[in-house]
């Protein structure tokens, strides 16, 4: 293996802060499973792939935020683009599949569970003023232009210099990447805490939909570029390949990534939303229909009438 390749696929940026607060929430998450899952009316909530999902979300977060893939975002372009996508397209929908709210609350202690049960309680209580304004700043159409705008606005190449100059700038783009995303994915998978109606399975489909464009414009914009958007790539040595290539075709692949693997996650998306809604209506069609066709034809001493 070249050296260069093989140093880099060696460097890990083992942020202990980060370690620790996944480890926690794995931790809490895991706990409040296994208490459930000891609830025999509880099995159907705490079933094995959601354990599974969460901890693939939180594998994927420590990949995008941990990994060489960080490493290189400083370097290459393209590999910003797919640490973006690992960290708001992979491991956000894995994360709320696992509906982590209940799980994380009953991993708390006895004492610590109580407290913030209450207070949540007070806080999301249908009557409460606080679950009107977090029910009206987070509607459907709000969290869509939340994401919209992030994702957009962090791709202004001021903004997207300063967060690769800028550490701190760069930890703050990603926790805004990260928690639009919950935002708008929150109200595709139906986790709790459920203080909206849950949207209707066409509605979902077509919200999931309305999420292409959010990928498509930017990367088409980048990947059709004739001229350097980003300065900050120019001003780095270029690695050998295969990873390294000039400064344009990075952005060109990092506009296509953006473009085709962003898109191509939310109708994965809408594709399984479909294939779950036809389970459902074939389910529901198998329910009501009659399991034998009573005989129009009744037989009296022998004599069929």
């Amino acid at each position: 293996m070249d050296p260069v390749l093989n140093s880099i696929l060696r460097s890990w940026d083992w942020r202990p802060g980060l370690l620790l607060l996944f480890f926690t929430l794995g931790a809490l998450y895991t706990t409040g499973w296994w208490r459930l899952r000891r609830k025999s009316h509880q099995n159907q909530l705490a079933n094995g792939w959601r354990l599974f999902a969460y901890w693939f979300g939180l594998f994927w977060l420590v990949i995008a935020l941990m990994s060489p893939v960080d490493i290189l975002s400083g370097q290459l372009f393209y590999m910003h683009m797919i640490q973006h996508v690992l960290l708001s397209m992979w491991a956000v929908p894995l994360i709320l599949l696992a509906n982590p709210f209940p799980f994380l609350l009953w991993g708390l202690p006895a004492p610590a569970r109580d407290k913030v049960g209450n207070a949540l309680s007070r806080l999301l209580h249908r009557e409460a003023d606080s679950r009107s304004w977090l029910r009206a700043a987070t509607t459907p159409g709000i969290s869509w232009f939340i994401m919209v705008a992030i994702l957009w606005g962090w791709h202004d190449p001021n903004l997207y210099g300063a967060a690769l100059e800028m550490e701190w700038i760069h930890d703050l783009e990603h926790l805004t990447f990260f928690a639009s995303s919950m935002l708008y994915s929150w109200h595709i998978t139906g986790a709790g805490p459920r203080i909206h109606k849950l949207m209707s399975r066409p509605a979902r489909i077509a919200y999931a939909l309305a999420g292409v464009p959010a990928s498509f414009a930017p990367g088409v914009v980048i990947a059709f570029a004739t001229n350097v958007l980003y300065p900050h790539y120019e001003s780095m040595p270029r690695l050998p390949a295969p990873l390294g290539m000039s400064v344009i075709n990075d952005q060109t692949l990092a506009g296509i990534i953006m473009w085709v693997l962003g898109s191509m996650m939310h109708f994965m998306t809408a594709f399984v939303l479909i294939a779950r809604w036809l389970k459902h209506e074939e389910k529901r069609r198998t329910k009501y229909r009659p399991s034998a066709i009573p005989s129009p034809l009744i037989e009296i001493e022998g004599t069929t009438l």
